[in-house]
């Protein structure tokens, strides 16, 4: 695909320290991601704050107007985004996957553009009147997850452009590929210095949460990682959005039919191979339907094709990465040491390559 070599080379370094990003369903390489230092986020705050008082000043229509255009460009792209965001993420390109998750990043680009931000009245009783104006903060970082890193970071860069701010990305080490590729495309119609992506190591993201410049800080992630930037953040006062870790849970009652919700709950938990924070972690089932719900889940989840996500066949593909993978492992042994009974599983080490995890139901 010439146009995906075309995008691949325009984030590829040609200077610098490099790190190989793998494809976590093959091992092979997908690219060459730069290795960031906090020299290089000082100089993105730079500009960044060099760019923001002229973007601000553009007004709610002119901003809306580029986040439109910026849409455009990710449709334009699509196809070698999506391409990127499976080899590197490991979703296939077809279901609730790559596909999906770059469309939801046009979608959502012109929703926020669309969203109405007139001045609110709050107060007008004849004597008093207030009124309500949005403006922008400044400067505001975002810190992106390697499970959704394209439509997570867009729900963090799109509200913060929208409303006059400049942003400074860092992405998840696992996945910088995706995310400095979608901000290329969308820089197309920004102004140089408002979107910059630093993809760096953990220092880059303590200096960013702790940074003076910066007036707000997103984060998706571990509940670990999100209490060590809320004490970073704590000198500064920043504002905060932090999307951590859940532990979410269904529950099917005694009037439901095992067969037609069956499917629904398997990608209710298994949704970007299980590795989603709201997915679903636990599941009661009523006694009188538990053993059908039993027996529908694995007929669903055994005729889900798992594999390499550029094979248009499959839905399901590996977890993205090895840790992921051995916190997986570890569960599924915890559970059949306590007792628990495995529905649908089989060898991890099956031979295929990449970190690939059978579908695994586990009943207590």
């Amino acid at each position: 695909m010439e146009s995906y070599d075309a995008l691949l080379a325009s984030i590829t370094p040609t200077t610098g320290e490099t790190r190989t990003i793998l494809d976590p369903a093959t091992g092979t390489a997908v690219g060459e991601a730069p290795v960031h230092t906090v020299e290089d986020l000082e100089r993105a705050i730079a500009a960044a704050q060099a760019a923001q008082p002229a973007w601000a000043a553009l007004g709610h229509d002119a901003r809306s107007a580029a986040l439109l255009k910026a849409a455009d460009a990710v449709e334009r792209s699509a196809e070698e985004l999506a391409h990127l965001l499976s080899r590197e993420q490991g979703k296939p390109l077809n279901g609730p996957n790559a596909r999906f998750e770059v469309g939801a990043c046009a979608a959502w680009l012109r929703a926020t553009a669309g969203t109405p931000l007139d001045p609110e009245t709050v107060v007008d009783d004849g004597e008093t009147r207030a009124e309500l104006h949005y403006r922008p903060i400044g400067v505001v970082g975002a810190i992106g997850p390697w499970n959704w890193p394209m439509m997570i970071t867009i729900w963090q860069i799109a509200p913060a452009l929208r409303m006059g701010n400049a942003v400074v990305v860092k992405p998840s080490e696992y996945t910088p590929l995706s995310v400095l590729a979608l901000a290329a495309v969308i820089n197309e119609e920004l102004p140089e210095g408002l979107l910059t992506v630093v993809s760096g190591g953990r220092d880059v993201g303590a200096r960013l949460a702790e940074h003076r410049a910066i007036g707000k800080v997103m984060f998706t992630g571990s509940t670990a990682t999100g209490k060590a930037i809320i004490r970073s953040s704590a000198d500064t006062v920043k504002r905060l959005t932090l999307e951590l870790g859940g532990n979410d849970a269904g529950i099917v009652l005694p009037d439901a039919d095992p067969k037609a919700i069956a499917e629904g709950l398997f990608w209710g938990a298994f949704i970007n191979t299980g590795q989603t924070c709201a997915a679903l972690k636990r599941l009661y089932v009523h006694d009188s339907l538990y053993e059908a719900v039993c027996s529908e889940l694995t007929a669903v989840a055994a005729a889900m094709p798992m594999g390499v996500g550029l094979d248009e066949a499959n839905v399901l593909g590996p977890l993205q990465n090895r840790a992921q993978y051995d916190i997986v492992a570890r569960l599924v042994d915890a559970a059949r040491d306590s007792g628990a009974r495995i529905l649908l599983g089989g060898n991890p080490d099956d031979g295929r390559p990449g970190y690939f995890y059978p579908t695994t139901l586990v009943a207590d």
